[in-house]
């Protein structure tokens, strides 16, 4: 069983499920729980070797959806019939995969800093690291990733949060998780094709400038799609920007829970 917390108010109030990013832990959402919980009950989990959750899980041919699965089971130890679920960078690809595989426990997906299509410059830095992953120290690579990544002076904060996770993890790991972009493209392409329904917000900071372009033309192809950028805030706009990060997400998944109790 993956590492988890829950923060139960009350068995009235919807969950809301936390997924952090590549390198990242479920401490990466300390600007949003206490707020959260002023609204819902919280789940906040530590992906297979991330934060407090074990090392060694893998197996050949491992895929997103296996990491989903182990998700899955975290809310059925629980109990947890259906949540809102809220990921950040590549953890929104394992909310998408969990939207996708097990649609019935989703009443909404949040997509922050979303990771949906690869251009030519991710695709290269993928490739630096998928070729170098091996001989070297992948601090050292995280630590470079997250700069092109984050590279503002005000995103240092988001900068230094990740990095300081990353230290939890070790080396077979990392290339464990690196692995898993081999063939993300075409995987990324299938997700977007049918969100089965399930209503879905981008969250994406106005200083993304590597994955926030191909969100918007998806956004304007489908009206369906909830959209907002956060100003003054780059990929990990939770913690750039927490109070109207906050603000925003919290009254979307209000609608959301608003419109259900209508339509049942």
């Amino acid at each position: 069983m993956l590492h988890y917390r829950t923060y139960f108010r009350q068995q009235s109030l919807p969950w809301v499920t936390f997924i952090h990013g590549a390198g990242g832990s479920s401490s990466i959402w300390f600007k949003q729980i206490k707020e959260y919980r002023k609204h819902f009950n919280v789940l906040v989990i530590d992906l297979r070797g991330h934060g407090q959750s074990e090392r060694g899980r893998w197996r050949k041919g491992d895929t997103f959806k296996d990491i989903a699965r182990e998700v899955i089971d975290v809310l059925d130890q629980e109990g947890i019939k259906h949540s809102h679920f809220i990921g950040i960078s590549l953890g929104t690809i394992v909310v998408q995969t969990i939207t996708s595989e097990y649609t019935q426990y989703v009443r909404s997906q949040t997509l922050c800093g979303a990771i949906i299509q690869l251009d030519i410059r991710t695709k290269f830095l993928l490739w630096v690291g998928r070729t170098t992953k091996r001989f070297i120290p992948y601090m050292l690579l995280y630590k470079l990733f997250a700069w092109i990544i984050m590279p503002n002076r005000d995103h240092e904060e988001s900068r230094l949060a990740f990095v300081n996770s990353a230290k939890k993890m070790c080396q077979k790991e990392f290339i464990k998780w690196f692995s898993l972009t081999k063939m993300i493209n075409p995987y990324l392409a299938k997700l977007q094709l049918d969100h089965k329904g399930v209503p879905t917000f981008f969250v994406m900071g106005q200083e993304d400038y590597l994955f926030r372009a191909p969100v918007e033309a998806l956004v304007k192809k489908d009206p369906s799609l909830s959209y907002v950028t956060i100003r003054k805030s780059g990929h990990v706009c939770n913690i750039d920007q927490p109070q109207e990060f906050n603000d925003r997400t919290i009254e979307y998944i209000k609608q959301q829970e608003e419109l259900f109790s209508v339509t049942g």
